[in-house]
């Protein structure tokens, strides 16, 4: 199976379980990886027979942006439900970032993996 990427993706949400977290948007980041077969497309060049990047990326911005839940774990399956269910993705690979959530540590988050390849 083929691997079709989304790196780095930035999305300001309200995410966390304190009080000041509540009130303020913090920045997740969000690297995602999803199998998909590219032969047909890579065949015929025509975006139809592939997964597009462009309407995932902008479903998952939307999706994060209006979102408020506590636990970054509940966040991280929504995306992946929302890729395998609405995208017909049958793996997906997401690595969820909540900078700054340590103040000790540069990256603190999560990695799922969903799905069969």
């Amino acid at each position: 199976m083929d691997i079709i990427f989304l790196g780095g993706l930035e999305i300001q949400t309200i995410i966390g379980i304190y009080d000041w977290e509540r009130e303020i948007k913090q920045t997740v980041v969000l690297d995602i990886e999803m199998a998909y077969d590219i032969k047909k497309a890579a065949e015929t060049d025509d975006i139809q027979y592939t997964l597009d990047y462009k309407a995932v990326s902008q479903r998952i911005i939307s999706f994060v942006e209006q979102s408020s839940f506590f636990l970054v774990e509940k966040l991280i399956e929504e995306i992946a439900a929302i890729i395998r269910n609405e995208f017909n993705v049958p793996w997906v690979k997401i690595t969820l970032n909540k900078r700054g959530a340590i103040s000790s540590a540069r990256d603190v988050g999560i990695i799922i993996e969903r799905g069969t390849k």
